[in-house]
């Protein structure tokens, strides 16, 4: 799983997710069901996000055989991995 964050600061404070999942995923059934589960992770971790932030979640074909916790813990790493990226970008010691 990839994920890209960025900030918009003249947009909605809340932080917002979108996802992609391509079709080397799967078939709809296998796409819908990662979408789901990335759904439901990315819920309950909202407050890792920056206000403003903006974040992209892009599965990769191996997300089709991973169960919700591997993608949570996936999900985890990623979200970390942004938003540290994030804050030296902008030069924010954290």
């Amino acid at each position: 799983m990839v994920v890209h964050l960025s900030e918009d600061l003249e947009g909605d404070a809340r932080p917002q997710v979108g996802f992609v999942v391509s079709k080397a995923v799967g078939n709809a059934v296998h796409r819908n069901l990662v979408k789901r589960r990335l759904r439901a992770a990315t819920a309950a971790r909202l407050d890792m996000l920056p206000d403003h932030g903006r974040a992209v979640v892009r599965a990769l074909p191996a997300s089709a055989a991973a169960t919700f916790g591997d993608l949570s813990a996936d999900l985890d790493r990623g979200l970390d991995r942004a938003v540290r990226r994030l804050h030296e970008r902008a030069g924010v010691d954290r």
